[in-house]
């Protein structure tokens, strides 16, 4: 039998990441304090460094472990101490825990250290009582400046998690703010073309209302989720394009080119249809015999761009569907959203014989690319 292995929860690689740092500064800082006895009592510098580190490794795990079993047996501490979210169980207990797991961590670390060594130093359990407060100073006052470093680190650390999670669900309720306001506004165009249709042909207006009615219900899933492939918007895409085309009959052509790699590229749904409308409504309605919308996809380097050109009235016209329009600003607001400066957004004149205009979108290629074996879609 095939073992599959279950992948570790993101949460526990985040703690052992943690705990691995910690352990990583307690070795930098014995090995500090190793130098500065060596420095002020000339004592055999390796000697001193095996002792340096068995103690503070071991003041380290008795501390840390004493803190986890606290707050795993009293988790209400931990939620009310550190503000950054830390584990932390308030200094009360912390301090208490420090002074038990000091003692503990130099008599342990020295014995080891003595059997490593083959020397005998004493211990604060079988020193004079001078001895001992000395060797009780020399173990607390590093676990506490340790403890106040790790304390510090968490509570920061917490705290910028905290804004990073207010800051992507504010952008996240952005986000949906702005999908809510479009999706009424495609429908309202929509609509308003199909009233004046039903005056002037009635079989093609319910022609077109039974289109708006399939194109509504393929739309909804797509509408519910955070993202979609770049396939299921192209399918979007071609759904309105169809429904248009039985109000502009022969005046609207349409041509597609979806690049095989880019297929299963995640996006914001509906993020490109703005741009499609747009090509409609300032650049073939206005233009008598009409013209063909083109909408490709492919992959640019690190980059995603997606490009819908007409072949309407073009730059006469470029003011109205500049960035002051309702639709394209929210492409903007969108790509700015989702992708930061990442992502950017060119709207031009296409240039050539046929004219019209040409909007390009950037994205970032930051998901999964399509297998190679997928096939071009082109109509």
């Amino acid at each position: 039998m095939e073992m599959v292995s279950t992948p570790v929860a993101p949460a526990k690689r985040e703690q052992w990441r943690r705990v691995a740092m910690r352990g990583l500064r307690v070795e930098a800082a014995a090995f500090g304090i190793a130098a500065c006895l060596w420095a002020l009592f000339r004592q055999d510098f390796a000697i001193t460094l095996v002792y340096s580190i068995c103690i503070s490794t071991l003041c380290w795990l008795f501390i840390d472990i004493g803190r986890t079993i606290v707050v795993a047996r009293m988790p209400t501490l931990a939620s009310s101490a550190a503000s950054g979210g830390g584990q932390w169980p308030g200094w009360i207990w912390m301090l208490a825990i420090v002074v038990v797991g000091a003692v503990l961590g130099y008599a342990s670390g020295n014995e080891i250290a003595n059997r490593l060594t083959g020397l005998n130093l004493p211990g604060p359990f079988n020193a004079d009582l001078r001895q001992t407060l000395s060797l009780l100073v020399m173990a607390l006052l590093p676990s506490v400046t340790i403890t106040y470093f790790f304390q510090s680190r968490e509570t920061i650390a917490g705290q910028r998690a905290a804004v990073e999670r207010a800051e992507r669900q504010a952008a996240e309720q952005q986000l949906k703010l702005l999908e809510s306001q479009l999706e009424p506004h495609m429908l309202f165009n929509t609509l308003a073309n199909l009233r004046a249709l039903i005056a002037v042909d009635p079989m093609r207006a319910q022609a077109m209302l039974d289109r708006l009615i399939a194109f509504l219900r393929s739309s909804l899933a797509g509408s519910r989720a955070g993202t979609q492939t770049l396939t299921a918007e192209f399918d979007r895409l071609r759904d309105y394009l169809a429904l248009m085309e039985v109000r502009m009959g022969a005046r609207l052509a349409t041509r597609f080119a979806l690049a095989p790699e880019v297929a299963d590229v995640q996006v914001p749904p509906f993020l490109f249809q703005p741009l499609v409308e747009n090509s409609i409504k300032h650049g073939l309605e206005p233009k008598r015999e009409g013209g063909r919308i083109e909408v490709t996809a492919d992959r640019e380097g690190d980059a995603l761009v997606v490009r819908v050109r007409d072949t309407g009235v073009g730059g006469a016209d470029l003011s109205a569907s500049s960035d002051t329009g309702y639709g394209l600003g929210h492409v903007r607001d969108r790509l700015l959203t989702v992708y930061g400066a990442a992502a950017s957004f060119d709207l031009a004149p296409a240039g050539g014989a046929e004219g019209g205009m040409l909007a390009t979108v950037r994205l970032p290629l930051t998901v999964a690319i399509a297998s190679p074996a997928a096939t071009a879609r082109t109509c």
